[in-house]
């Protein structure tokens, strides 16, 4: 399915105590990782390839969950 409604919510949610900026860009458009709004009107499809982008003081720990929670696919079964 992709980035729907749940997988961004989880990624809001992941989001909302870190201080750094953090981008995600899909096919040349970049968005706000924190804007729930934002990562849906990516339209994102499964197993597309999204550039994640952190910057600021808690950038590597900030990657570092957001990679685990794509990795996991969000807690989705994997279909």
């Amino acid at each position: 399915m992709g980035l729907h409604t749940r997988p961004a919510t989880m990624i809001v949610k992941i989001l909302q105590n870190c201080k750094s900026l953090v981008q995600f860009t899909y096919r040349n458009e970049t968005v706000n990782a924190k804007s729930i709004l934002s990562i849906l009107m990516l339209a994102a499809k499964k197993n597309s390839s999204i550039t994640i982008v952190c910057d600021g003081d808690d950038a590597q720990i900030t990657m570092d969950t957001l990679t685990a929670a794509f990795e996991n696919q969000f807690g989705e079964a994997a279909t």
